[in-house]
């Protein structure tokens, strides 16, 4: 029987307003020149589209989260359906360049200083707690009363239970996740060699199971994907910031809120890549269970944490 997806993960339709049919720009630069007072508002959401897999579902996703604006990077060739092509601001990018994602929020956060900002791929969908009944910037206004001007995210592996249905291992019907073997190290400070305060770095899934596919520079599960941009600040390759405060997993007197990206991203590599497509018949293990598309199951499962919010 297939469970039921909540809209804000379907191709459901959604009423048009915001941005304005035929909203594009041939650059960032383009947009920013024209639209960068839209960044204040925030949220922002800036999604990345290295495919056209499940792009119209993650955009539709996160403008159910209540982001405004959202920014859709992607080629000009990519297609948008109507309703979400009315209200994203699409964006013609080159993402399939080395660190396009990195260049592209760091382009951005100058012009969206003081606003909160968001940033995933295609075929990722955003999770925080509560988030069926809270919008993002309920959230995020928590967030902020806590003085923190970040939020760690785990990136949570999706896949199809079936690779012979789902040969491209995505499926919203089909989504299943890993329940358990995830884990933290300590992360050193290269300058002094000790532990950093507040900092882990966060493993397991897919990326953990069938590590041997995977460049030991892309193993780790943990991004700092919410973020207050301030003029100066930037992004660094490995989804962390060069203010080391904005990538601690909490404040010094309590635990903090968190959230996951539940992505099919690291599913979709590694049955498109050569080397490991024919090693992997089923991304199915013994601890593997169906994704039922609600915070309660990542909250139980460890993968967010509410801290004081309720």
């Amino acid at each position: 029987m297939r469970r039921q997806i909540p809209d804000s993960a379907c191709n459901c339709q959604l009423q048009t307003k915001g941005a304005a049919v035929g909203n594009r720009h041939p650059s960032i630069d383009s947009f920013l020149a024209r639209d960068a007072g839209l960044l204040a508002r925030g949220p922002v959401a800036v999604i990345l589209a290295e495919d056209e897999v499940e792009l119209d579902s993650t955009l539709r996703h996160h403008l159910h989260c209540g982001f405004d604006p959202v920014l859709a990077l992607m080629p000009e060739a990519f297609e948008l359906p109507q309703d979400v092509a009315a209200r994203v601001h699409r964006v013609a990018c080159d993402t399939t360049a080395p660190g396009a994602m990195v260049a592209a929020v760091n382009q951005l956060i100058d012009a969206a200083a003081g606003a909160w900002v968001y940033y995933c791929y295609n075929a990722e969908y955003l999770f925080y707690p509560f988030c069926e009944t809270r919008r993002i910037g309920e959230m995020l206004a928590f967030h902020t009363e806590e003085r923190r001007d970040a939020m760690l995210t785990y990136v949570v592996d999706l896949y199809a239970g079936d690779l012979s249905a789902h040969p491209g291992a995505v499926s919203l019907e089909d989504a299943c996740l890993d329940r358990s073997g995830y884990y933290a190290l300590a992360r050193t400070d290269p300058a002094t060699d000790t532990p950093r305060d507040r900092q882990l770095d966060f493993y397991g899934g897919l990326r953990w199971r069938f590590e041997e596919h995977v460049p030991a520079t892309s193993r780790r599960i943990d991004r700092i994907s919410l973020f207050r941009a301030q003029r100066g600040l930037r992004l660094r390759p490995d989804y962390t910031f060069d203010v080391q405060e904005l990538n601690t997993y909490a404040c010094p007197w309590h635990h903090n809120l968190t959230a996951a990206v539940c992505s099919f991203r690291t599913a979709k590599a590694l049955k498109r890549n050569p080397g490991s497509t024919f090693d992997i018949e089923t991304f199915r293990w013994h601890n593997t269970t169906p994704f039922e598309w609600h915070s309660r199951q990542l909250l139980d499962l460890g993968l967010m944490e509410p801290g004081q919010w309720f």
